[in-house]
């Protein structure tokens, strides 16, 4: 069995700086299992966790230059991917505020395209019934509360509190499975 030599990262960040592709490739392979896990770990997500990555070695290959070689390359690289999981993770809270947030703004075709559907989607699974069916019916199918009061034959006031009951308990399942907001409404 032949011995791996040892990693020399400042022989491989110079040659990255100086545009070899043996360096940057070397730098990709050798850190690309350790920054994946970070960023699958922050966002739960592989699709995402893969997205944040690629923007991780893009970022840190632009950056390179301002390493401070006397310091640890580790903490520098997984700082870096960090934030580019919190970017992510703020962008995804902003996109689901708006699905909850403005009632009839976002029409359910459009939900259905992306990530952000999946997740409130699995997120109402786990809400009572009548809390599902009253914010399906107003978000989702845009009837006002006076329509689903009628339909469901109930008071409007109750409607109306099913309705919020369902978007703050939502807010809490999701922010809870850390995926996208801590308190909505």
């Amino acid at each position: 069995m032949i011995e791996d030599a040892p990693f020399d990262i400042n022989g491989v960040v110079a040659g990255c700086l100086a545009g070899r592709e043996p360096s940057i490739g070397a730098l990709v392979r050798r850190y690309h299992g350790l920054v994946f896990s970070l960023c699958f770990r922050m966002l739960g997500q592989r699709q995402d966790a893969e997205d944040a990555t690629q923007e991780t070695f893009s970022r840190v290959l632009r950056s390179l230059a301002q390493w401070d070689s006397t310091r640890r390359f580790e903490p520098w690289l997984l700082t870096i991917a960090g934030n580019r999981c919190r970017t992510k993770m703020a962008r995804r809270q902003r996109q689901v505020h708006l699905v909850i947030e403005e009632c009839g703004s976002v029409a359910a075709p459009r939900l259905e395209s992306g990530l952000i559907f999946e997740e409130v989607w699995a997120g109402l699974q786990h809400l009572r019934d009548e809390y599902r069916a009253v914010f399906v019916k107003f978000h989702l199918e845009h009837r006002s509360f006076e329509e689903i009061a009628d339909e469901l034959k109930m008071p409007y006031a109750t409607v109306k509190t099913w309705c919020h009951r369902a978007r703050k308990e939502l807010a809490d399942i999701l922010a809870r499975r850390g995926n996208l907001v801590e308190e909505i409404g």
